[in-house]
């Protein structure tokens, strides 16, 4: 008996300043493949040398990130504007990639949620989609937290989106601990297509990681400098038995790195990455960061005592609505950006070491897997819109 075929996805993902689409779209690519999928990751933000996913084939579209935090502004890898020609060459390419994978199914993180900066290549990938014979799934992959829309009528475009082409909606989350009503107003139009998947978390540690007080991390770094510089601070007012382990990420940039190395406290360990960020946490008697997806997940699996201090520039409510959710169910302490200082944040670390560390999540951190097995079901059906 000649063996079935491996069903083939695509995954198209585009992360602008943070690494956290990334961070989550290579974890269910990985889980995918884990499940016996050919997967075809296709990233069009800026990607480390060396990025690799075992078994998982990868095209790098030319890269494109925003100037500074402003969203507003698109550019290449050389800080230069995007123009139409670097948008039909890119549009070309991801046409190309879904036209030689022929996936079963064409997943897409954020759209139309996010990124309608690239709706320029993903309504022709969408159109190309809906004349395929046979039509794969389309679906939408995205966090349970989104940013908040105050333009009129935006929520309802992005429902009514969703209900024309797509088949479902994924919801990396546990409703139980934030649903996406709570940032997407029209969850109702849609509630027929969204399944929650659970968190998609990072594996859980294997080995000893070393214990620190206070463990402190900015995302990527590309915009946690005023978090990393206050931290420094308040561990010079801190008491001087207090361990420290401060990662700014990989994307802080080199003239800041160096300025923070230059004030580090003798009792803190300043480093730009960890590999066993996950086992850190689970060691250490106190997380502080900022609120971003991932990093919210690893704390609440390692269930130590935390402080978040949201991202909030250039309006952003993404971050802010996971601290304030995170608050409401007693498992954080939230410190507003524009009220962080290196005092406030010592004190705010005095009261909460004093507390009990709270339980750690771990019921719904499969999102990954649980995703890979959504996709198969859905595929194997053959219950997509015609």
């Amino acid at each position: 008996m000649i063996p079935a075929a491996p069903l083939r996805a695509l995954f198209y993902v585009q992360h602008l300043l943070g690494l956290g689409h990334l961070m989550r779209a290579s974890r269910i690519a990985v889980a995918l493949q884990q499940n016996g999928f050919h997967v075809l990751l296709v990233t069009g933000g800026v990607i480390e040398e060396g990025y690799k996913l075992p078994g998982v084939e990868h095209v790098a579209l030319p890269s494109i990130a925003v100037r500074g935090s402003d969203f507003s502004v698109l550019v290449d890898q050389h800080d230069k504007p995007i123009d139409e020609p670097f948008r039909q060459v890119r549009a070309q390419q991801l046409l190309d990639a879904y036209a030689r994978h022929t996936p079963d199914v064409v997943i897409i993180e954020a759209y139309p949620f996010g990124r309608r900066q690239m709706q320029f290549e993903l309504l022709p990938l969408i159109d190309a989609v809906e004349s395929s014979q046979p039509r794969p799934a389309l679906v939408c992959s995205v966090r349970d937290v989104v940013q908040r829309r105050t333009k009129p009528g935006r929520d309802a475009q992005t429902a009514a989106i969703i209900k024309q082409h797509f088949d479902k909606v994924l919801v990396h989350g546990d409703p139980e601990v934030a649903a996406l009503a709570e940032s997407f107003s029209e969850a109702g139009t849609i509630a027929d297509q969204i399944v929650y998947t659970g968190l998609v978390s990072a594996a859980q540690p294997s080995g000893d990681s070393p214990h620190y007080d206070v463990v402190v991390s900015a995302g990527g770094g590309a915009v946690g400098y005023r978090l990393l510089h206050d931290t420094l601070v308040a561990a010079a007012l801190l008491p001087a038995a207090y361990t420290w382990c401060v990662i700014t990420g990989p994307n802080l940039p080199e003239t800041q790195f160096e300025k923070l190395l230059g004030n580090t406290p003798v009792n803190v360990t300043l480093e730009r990455f960890r590999d066993d960020f996950i086992g850190l946490l689970s060691a250490a008697s106190l997380s502080v960061s900022q609120a971003g997806y991932n990093t919210v997940n690893d704390v609440m699996q390692a269930g130590c005592r935390t402080i978040l201090v949201p991202y909030s520039e250039q309006g952003e409510t993404e971050q802010s609505d996971r601290a304030r959710r995170l608050s409401s169910l007693g498992r954080a302490h939230v410190i507003e950006e524009d009220a962080l200082s290196g005092s406030v944040l010592a004190a705010a670390i005095t009261d909460v070491m004093a507390q009990a560390a709270p339980a750690a999540l771990l019921s719904s951190i499969n999102g990954a897997e649980n995703t890979a097995v959504i996709l198969r079901d859905l595929v194997s059906s053959g219950h997509t819109a015609t």
